[in-house]
């Protein structure tokens, strides 16, 4: 039966032929993520779980995050392989308990190439990559037709293991696509020195493996559209390797945009939703084989849209199934707006991954820690009181009341949401209003007593069983002379518009906050050209790697970026989207002065000294972004035992990373 909001997203699709062709229950693919839990064969079954819960929450096929297939592919020492019996026949406790659940699932086979964080790496050429500290050997004529062969034995390992296709992972700048760009393959035998030889790699890999796996086992290949690099493939060759790849025993294109070190934001906030979708629906054009749009598509109304419009005949939706595992199922029983939706801060995945780190969600805590941050039925009926709606207080009730405790939670303010409202209005970041939308929800689904407007007080809290202070924070104002001044306002008052700064504004403080302030003073208004223009992405039918000169911005404000500390503004910001901020920053015309004594404020600006000189910085506006401070007075005043968590707990920027990870685990050991 046709679904009547999803009819396509939720459509069953059947993936090659014969006897082993593979039907999905629908077009949703969970797109590959290296958690953490690949790389140790002790993690084994929490990352069975991890698969699990997504292929109970409904997706078609789930795709692992990649495993190497040869150690000199690994992405870092010691790192997740498939080269052996012994690998595919652990992996057997991943497969089959997806299975189980109703579940499709692929192995990603992934070469890490120069991207190897281990000095064992290998590459088309010895050319370092910009983001590891190792430089690759350059494989011999010989090694590159053994690790040809070494992908095909990988996805037959799979197949033993139980998985249902593979993945061979063509793109992101990884060794597949080190050798298609002239860029890192300057090699001149039969693996280099034209496009169509430095095309013969991936075909072989592709060749070989539908060799040793048959005609009608699904091999997808991630296919880069968008190099977004210099000296990176035109389109034209990336049409033509595309229909080599097919004729060679391609089932299916999943599509990736940018290399990791390419200039150009792909997948992080502040890329417009759906931003990459006429590319996926080009190569549709050209192959006969079903095509998957991938990155920032996080709505099920998104999905439907690309699907219904014929741009792709499936999604891959990655970290959404990390923010919320029941997507495709919510979305089934028209429920989307119960969706936790994905909101692309990067902070919790990507972060944790290249600090080598385990992955999670900041939206979701319990996303690769399934076994662990288990929240239990309550055996005994309990009140509890909430005190706060910022993301603690947020996750703190819902995750009280999912336990089945009744819980009341009281907000002083009219709305819900705290300092993490103030966060949706930066541009760039107006998917938060999506965590706030689903909590709202929540609250109502589950019957929390929600009190806004009601300040909560000692008396108020005396009969309750259970009591989670989550009070927040409120903006640091610091000791300057003139900070009284009718030219200064705090960061709060700026973003909530109750203030409107002048032309020329100085900003205290280049914490995240102070960055995200200049980019919301500096922002105008831009369509998906306009953003394409200014971040130099064109068409790659015309320059290599889809790259061209990015058009300059027109900011809003001068604005003047302020802090006390010598260290580069930014240096503090996530490590895979904080580049991208501070090259807004720089786009925006920004000046950034490091290493600043407040000297004072008024009349003619905000007087500072830099370096042993003073100076005046001549501005109608100076907003304040110099930290916060705990508001801890109710808890402090409690003659009885309470749960401190969030801002009020630790003042730390606006951390609701750590502020929702913190509510969920405080009420899992009530």
């Amino acid at each position: 039966m046709t679904h009547p909001l999803y009819p396509h997203l939720l459509e069953p699709i059947t993936l090659g032929s014969g006897p082993d062709a593979l039907t999905l229950r629908n077009r949703v693919v969970m797109g590959s993520m290296h958690t953490g839990l690949e790389d140790h064969p002790w993690d084994i079954d929490k990352l069975a779980a991890f698969f699990e819960e997504r292929a109970r929450g409904g997706v078609g096929l789930i795709i692992t995050g990649g495993y190497a297939p040869t150690k000199r592919g690994w992405l870092k020492p010691f790192a997740s392989e498939m080269t052996n019996r012994l690998h595919a026949k652990r992996h057997e406790r991943v497969t089959g308990p997806v299975h189980e659940a109703g579940g499709a699932i692929a192995l990603q086979v992934l070469h890490a190439g120069r991207y190897g964080y281990h000095p064992l790496s290998q590459s088309a050429s010895d050319k370092k990559s910009p983001i590891t500290p190792f430089r690759p050997s350059a494989m011999s004529t010989k090694e590159v037709d053994h690790t040809a062969t070494a992908f095909a034995k990988s996805v037959a390992l799979a197949r033993k293991a139980g998985y249902d296709a593979v993945e061979i992972m063509g793109s992101e700048g990884y060794l597949i696509n080190q050798f298609l760009a002239s860029r890192t393959n300057d090699r001149d035998d039969q693996w280099g020195g034209s496009a169509a030889r430095r095309m013969h790699f991936p075909v072989e890999v592709v060749r070989r493996s539908r060799e040793l796996v048959g005609d009608d086992f699904p091999i997808v290949y991630r296919i880069s559209l968008l190099d977004l690099v210099e000296g990176g493939q035109t389109w034209e060759e990336t049409a033509e390797l595309a229909l080599h790849l097919q004729a060679a025993g391609v089932t299916v294109f999943n599509t990736g945009i940018g290399w990791h070190e390419a200039r150009v934001p792909t997948i992080i906030t502040q890329v417009p939703r759906g931003a990459w979708r006429s590319y996926t629906a080009r190569l549709k054009q050209v192959v006969d084989v079903p095509v998957c749009a991938s990155n920032r598509i996080n709505t099920p109304e998104l999905a439907e849209d690309i699907l219904a419009s014929g741009e792709a005949d499936l999604v891959s939706m990655a970290r959404p199934l990390l923010a919320d595992a029941a997507f495709v199922a919510k979305a089934m029983d028209e429920r989307a707006d119960e969706i936790n939706t994905c909101i692309a801060c990067n902070q919790a995945c990507l972060d944790h991954v290249f600090a080598n780190q385990r992955a999670s969600c900041l939206v979701n805590p319990r996303a690769c820690h399934e076994t662990e941050l288990v929240l239990m039925p309550t055996l005994r009926k309990q009140t509890v009181a909430v005190v706060g709606a910022g993301p603690a207080g947020l996750a703190a009730a819902t995750s009280a009341a999912e336990r089945g405790f009744e819980v009341t939670l009281f907000e002083k303010s009219a709305w819900l949401g705290g300092q993490f409202r103030l966060a949706m209005a930066v541009p760039g970041k107006e998917d938060f209003a999506d965590t706030l939308r689903y909590f709202t929800r929540r609250l109502e689904v589950l019957g929390v007593d929600v009190r806004l407007g009601a300040e909560a007080t000692a008396g108020d809290l005396a009969g309750f069983d259970q009591v989670v202070v989550a009070t927040g924070v409120e903006p640091r104002m610091p000791d300057i002379p003139g900070i009284d001044h009718a030219s200064v306002a705090s960061y709060a008052e700026v973003l909530s518009g109750a203030v409107v700064p002048g032309r020329r504004v100085a900003v205290i403080g280049a914490g995240g906050i102070g960055v995200d302030v200049s980019v919301f003073l500096t922002h105008t208004d831009e369509d998906l050209d306009d953003w394409m223009a200014h971040w130099g992405v064109g068409d790659p039918a015309l320059t290599e790697g889809g790259l061209t000169e990015p058009k300059p911005r027109t900011p809003a404000r001068e604005v003047t970026l302020v802090q006390r500390k010598t260290t580069p503004i930014g240096i503090s910001l996530g490590k895979t989207s904080g580049w991208a901020h501070r090259a807004v920053l720089k786009q925006s015309k920004v000046t950034q002065v490091s290493g600043a004594t407040y000297d004072r404020i008024d009349d003619d600006g905000l007087h500072v000294t830099v370096d042993g000189v003073a100076r005046v910085i001549e501005v109608d506006t100076v907003v304040v972004c110099a930290g916060q401070d705990s508001v801890r007075g109710l808890y402090d005043g409690l003659d009885r035992d309470a749960y401190l968590i969030g801002g009020a707990d630790i003042a730390a920027e606006l951390d609701a990373k750590r502020a929702i990870k913190q509510g969920t685990e405080v009420v899992a050991g009530l």
